[in-house]
C-alpha cells in the first residue's frame, strides 16, 4: 500500500461503470469536447500555406486575417472544416464511410504485453508521482492566497535583474560545432557536447575545462544530468548521460573516463535524453521513430520501446511530478504520454515544422515547445490545447528551458531555496518579504517557472516572462551563426548558450557575485 493508500492490484481489476461515470455533471461536456478534437485531428489539412489559402478562398472565407501567421491560418481552416462537418452531421460525427474506416482501425488495434519489470516500474512511478502531485497542488493552493502586490514586486525585481544580463564571457568548446549543454544541479559545472563526439565538463563561472570524455564515435545528440548529481550523488555513481549518432546512450560518473554502461537498442541516431525525476529511469528519443524508457538504476535495462510518431523523434522531457513524459518529432507533432498507463494523454498538434525543443513548466500543467517554424507554443494540459503562440525567433528554435529554483533536498519537493542571484535584491530582504503561513510553513511567491529561455538559429538568446509571455531580454549570441542549445542555472546567476561556431557563452548581470 502506498503513501496515498492506493491498492494497485484492485486498480488493475477495476472496471469503469459507464452509468456511474455519466452522473458527473462535467462528463458530457468533456466527452463532447474530446470527440470534437478527435474528429478535427482526423481531418487532412494542407501543410503548404498556398494550399491553405486556396481552401479558404473556395469556402468564401478571408484568406488571411490581420496579424495571422501560416500556422494560425491552418488552425483556422481545421476549425472551419470541423464546424462544417458538425453542421452536416448534426452531432459532429464523421461520415458513415469514415465511421466504417474507424471501425476497421479499431479492429486492427493491438497491444504488446509488457514485462513484469515494466509493470513494477509503472507502479513505482504512479506511487512517486501521485505523492508529488498532491504536495504540489496543495502548495499551489496556498500560493493563490498571496497578495497581488507581492507578486508584482517579485516579478518586477526578477525581470529588472534579467534585463541587465550581458555577455560575461565566451569559450571555445571544441574543434567542431557544439550541441546540447546543461548546468549541473548545483550550478557549479557546465556539461557541453560536440559534433566531435566529445563531452566536456567546465567550471562555472571560470570556464576552465575540468574533464573531457571521449563519449561517442559520432556527434552527440543530447546530454542530461542525474537529478541528484553534484548534490547527494557520489562522484563514482551515475552523474550524467550522453546520446550520439552512433545509436548508443552512455551513462557516466564524474570519476572515470570510461562509461559505466552503454545502452544499446536504438537503430538510428539518438537525439535528446532526459532523466526521470526519481533518477531511476531515463528516456531517449531517436531517429528510428521511437522513444525508449530505460532502468538506469539496475544496469540499463530497456523497459519500454514506444512508437507513435510518423517521423523521427527528436526531443523528450519528463514532468517534475514524474507522471508524464512529452516527446516531439520531425512530424511537427508532440505527444504527452502517461507513464503510469502507457496511454497518450495529449497530442500537441499545431506546429507546421519539426519540434526541436521541449520543456515542462514547474507548475506541472504547461509545456513549452520550440519548432523549426520559428515559434514557441505554450500548451495547457488542463484545457488540452495551445494557449499561446510566441513568434520568438527569425529562424528555427533549437532549445527552450524554464527556470527552476534549487531544491532543498530530494524529499523537500515542491519546496525550494531562494536562488543566489536574487538574495540581495530589495524585494527579497526580510523586511520586504511577507510570506503567508500555511500548515506550519512559510509560502512566498514561487520563482520556479517565472521565466522561459529560448535559443534560435538566428543567433539570439531570448528570455520570456512565463505569465503574459512577453519578451524580457534579447541577447545576440552570434549574428552569423546558430544557437544550438540553451540552459539557465538553478541559482539564477547564469544563462549559457552553445553555438555552431564551436564556442559557448555565459550570460549574467555585469555585477554578478562570482564567488
Amino acid at each position: 500500500m502506498s503513501a496515498m493508500d492506493i491498492d494497485f492490484d484492485a486498480l488493475e481489476d477495476h472496471q469503469l461503470d459507464p452509468a456511474t461515470a455519466d452522473l458527473h455533471p462535467d462528463t458530457a461536456r468533456v466527452m463532447a469536447e474530446l470527440d470534437r478534437k478527435t474528429a478535427a485531428r482526423r481531418l487532412a489539412v494542407p501543410t503548404r500555406d498556398p494550399d491553405v489559402r486556396l481552401r479558404l478562398r473556395e469556402m468564401g472565407e478571408p484568406i488571411t486575417l490581420f496579424g495571422e501567421w501560416p500556422e494560425d491560418r491552418r488552425d483556422r481552416l481545421r476549425h472551419l472544416w470541423s464546424e462544417m462537418r458538425k453542421e452536416e452531421g448534426g452531432d459532429g460525427d464523421v461520415s458513415s464511410e469514415e465511421e466504417s474506416s474507424d471501425e476497421e482501425e479499431k479492429e486492427e488495434e493491438f497491444y504488446t504485453e509488457g514485462t513484469s519489470e515494466l509493470k513494477d516500474a509503472r507502479r513505482e512511478i504512479a506511487d512517486f508521482s501521485l505523492d508529488r502531485a498532491r504536495k504540489r497542488i496543495a502548495r499551489q493552493r496556498h500560493e493563490t492566497l498571496l497578495p497581488l502586490g507581492r507578486l508584482m514586486d517579485v516579478r518586477r525585481a526578477v525581470f529588472n535583474e534579467l534585463k541587465s544580463f550581458t555577455n560575461l564571457g565566451s569559450q571555445i568548446g571544441d574543434t567542431r560545432p557544439l550541441g546540447s549543454l546543461r548546468f549541473s544541479p548545483d550550478s557549479k559545472l557546465l556539461l557541453t557536447s560536440s559534433w566531435t563526439g566529445n563531452a566536456k565538463i567546465w567550471s562555472v563561472p571560470a570556464c576552465k575545462e575540468i574533464k573531457t570524455y571521449r563519449a561517442h564515435k559520432e556527434r552527440i545528440g543530447g546530454v542530461a544530468w542525474h537529478p541528484q548529481a553534484t548534490l547527494s550523488q557520489s562522484g563514482a555513481a551515475l552523474n550524467f548521460a550522453t546520446s550520439g549518432a552512433d545509436h548508443d546512450v552512455k551513462l557516466w560518473s564524474l570519476d572515470s573516463d570510461a562509461p559505466l554502461k552503454t545502452l544499446t537498442g536504438h537503430s538510428a541516431r539518438v537525439c535528446r535524453v532526459a532523466f526521470h525525476p526519481t533518477g531511476k529511469y531515463m528516456g531517449s528519443a531517436s531517429f528510428d521513430g521511437t522513444w525508449r524508457l530505460w532502468d538506469v538504476e539496475t544496469g540499463g535495462e530497456e523497459l519500454l520501446l514506444q512508437e507513435g510518431h510518423s517521423k523521427e523523434v527528436y526531443a523528450i522531457e519528463f514532468q517534475e511530478d514524474g507522471a508524464l513524459v512529452c516527446t516531439g518529432g520531425l512530424d511537427a507533432i508532440g505527444r504527452v504520454w502517461d507513464l503510469r498507463s502507457g496511454k497518450t494523454a495529449m497530442v500537441l498538434d499545431g506546429h507546421v515544422k519539426d519540434i526541436l525543443g521541449i520543456d515542462f513548466a514547474p507548475n506541472g500543467h504547461q509545456i513549452a515547445t520550440g519548432s523549426n517554424d520559428d515559434t514557441v507554443r505554450i500548451w495547457d494540459l488542463r484545457s488540452l490545447k495551445s494557449i499561446k503562440t510566441i513568434h520568438a525567433h527569425k529562424s528555427a528554435i533549437s532549445d527552450v528551458k524554464f527556470f527552476r529554483s534549487p531544491s532543498l533536498s530530494f524529499d523537500s519537493y515542491p519546496k525550494v531555496a531562494l536562488p543566489k542571484a536574487f538574495e540581495k535584491l530589495p524585494a527579497f530582504e526580510e523586511s520586504a518579504r511577507d510570506p503567508i503561513e500555511a500548515e506550519g510553513e512559510k509560502v512566498d511567491v514561487p520563482l520556479s517557472g517565472l521565466f522561459l529561455v529560448s535559443g534560435g538559429y538566428d543567433g539570439k538568446v531570448k528570455v520570456w516572462s512565463a505569465d503574459d509571455w512577453q519578451l524580457v531580454k534579447s541577447m545576440t549570441s552570434d549574428e552569423n551563426g546558430k544557437v544550438m542549445g540553451v540552459d539557465v542555472s538553478s541559482d539564477g546567476r547564469f544563462l549559457a548558450s552553445a553555438e555552431y561556431s564551436r564556442t559557448y557563452k555565459l550570460w549574467s548581470h555585469p555585477d554578478v557575485d562570482l564567488s
